[in-house]
Parts: structure tokens; sequence; C-alpha cells
């Protein structure tokens, strides 16, 4: 699944000796929350996606909105992002959140992801103590009840020697409609108790399918189901690509600019150009 992009950084909870590329904008570590824009944002990228390139142009346009803005990698499998088991990689979430959390002041994060992205951290608000330091997640075509199709990586992005959905993807075969993973997920229901949900969706998505699979259950309190094409029905974005899509962007903005607690408005209608 490529979900999806830059400056040298290494982060607070990265080991001595790893470097991360982090994507422009993000990882400053000295950027302090303003009254208008009170959480940090973190950006979590999809399976076989790192952050420099999956949030190459999402990272900058936040960052020069007056967010701090924050990205991470995880779930390394033989030098493969994001292919892990994706209970590990709740885990390897949650120090990077009480990271960004100590080196701003702030009280809770914004989570913005694309694909497995977007719905990880659904685990580790439901099991691993992390709703409370979160206000809201923002799924960007979201694998939260798992895809009927084959997960794979675009040509070209992973090692040869991968093995689509075997033992180095942990996370492909967790991300199967049915998983274990995914049964033990959403037995506790698509939200919990705290913090808000927007889901932004593509009729054109081809790695999770069907795309109304995405969606949660929940309150319009407090869950948000944006399908793009209701917005724009001209945009064609597919999967891969919604991180980038200027229509996609604009709807996460109005996501997070809504008051604490509230996902994105679901009569916010964004330019189509």
């Amino acid at each position: 699944m490529a979900l999806l992009c830059g400056s040298m950084a290494v982060s607070p909870v990265a080991s001595a000796d790893t470097v991360d590329v982090s994507p422009p904008g993000a990882n400053d570590w000295s950027c302090k929350p303003t009254a208008a824009h009170p959480n940090p944002v973190i950006l979590v990228p999809g399976t076989f996606e790192n952050m420099a390139k999956n949030w190459a142009t999402m990272a900058p346009a936040l960052k020069s909105e007056g967010y701090c803005v924050y990205a991470l990698n995880y779930g390394a499998t033989n030098g493969v992002d994001a292919t892990g088991p994706i209970a590990d990689s709740a885990a390897q979430l949650a120090p990077f959140v009480d990271a960004v959390l100590a080196s701003t002041g702030a009280k809770k994060v914004d989570l913005v992801g694309h694909s497995q992205g977007g719905m990880m951290p659904r685990y580790y608000m439901g099991f691993l103590n992390g709703a409370k330091k979160v206000n809201q997640l923002v799924g960007i075509a979201p694998s939260n009840h798992g895809t009927q199709g084959l997960i794979t990586p675009t040509p070209g992005s992973v090692p040869p020697a991968t093995s689509v959905g075997g033992s180095n993807c942990q996370a492909c075969a967790d991300q199967q409609a049915g998983s274990p993973f995914l049964t033990k997920l959403n037995s506790i229901g698509d939200t919990v108790a705290g913090p808000a949900y927007t889901v932004i969706s593509t009729t054109h998505d081809e790695v999770v399918t069907p795309y109304q699979s995405q969606f949660l259950a929940g309150p319009a309190q407090k869950v948000t189901n944006i399908t793009i094409q209701d917005k724009c029905p001209a945009d064609v974005i597919e999967h891969d690509q919604t991180p980038n899509d200027p229509v996609v962007q604009r709807l996460v903005s109005n996501a997070l600019g809504r008051p604490a607690g509230e996902p994105a408005d679901p009569a916010y209608q964004p330019s189509c150009i």
C-alpha cells in the first residue's frame, strides 16, 4: 500500500544512531503552539511509506498556516517502513506523542494519518492509553475496517525481496478485512471517549476497498466522514496521492481548525481548483 515525504532530523525518541529525513516544515523541536493553533500536529505515514515522501506537501502547508508540525517513521522491517505488526507500531507512536507534548508544552495533539497511518493511531488511543492525549484523529484514506483487496507497494518503492502479505509485511496481513488485529481493534467500537474523528475518502481508492470501509460509526458531534467526490465530483485522486491533493489539504485544514473536541464541519465546501 503506497501511503505516502526535507531536512535531516533526529527525533527525541529515535535511537542514537538513527537519522530520519523530515518533510519540509516538520520536526522543529523549538516550535511553540499559538493560541490560534494550540495543538501540535503529528503526521503519520502509511504502509511502505516514510514521512519525507508521504508528507512532502502537507507538512509545509500546515506549517505555513502556523501549526507546529511533527512527523515520524515507524514499523520498519528489513529497512522498509511501516510494514511491522501494527500493534507494535502503535507502541512506537506513544513515546513520540509524549516527546511532542513535552517539547511544546501542549496538553493534546492532533493526529493526521494516511492509510495505515490513519487507522493505527486508533489502537494507540484505544489500547495504549492515548485517548486523553489526542484532540482529533484525521484519517486520509484510512484502513479502519481493512481492505478486501491486496496491499501492495508501488513499483520500485521497496526492495524486490520484500514479500507482500508475508512475514516481511505483517502490517499487510493486519490490514486485511477480518484479520485478528482488526477484529481486536474494532471490538471496542469505532471510537473511544475523548477524541474527535474525521475520515477523508475517495471513491477512486484502489487500495483500501470498498472505500466505504474506511468510514467510522459514531455521533455527528464526534465523527465526520467525508467523500471527496461529494465535495468535488471531478476530483479523480486515488489512494497513493491523497495527501498531496489540494482539496484534501483544505479538508484537513478545516478539521484542524475546528473548536476543541469537534471533527471537521460536514457542511464545509472546499475550493475544487
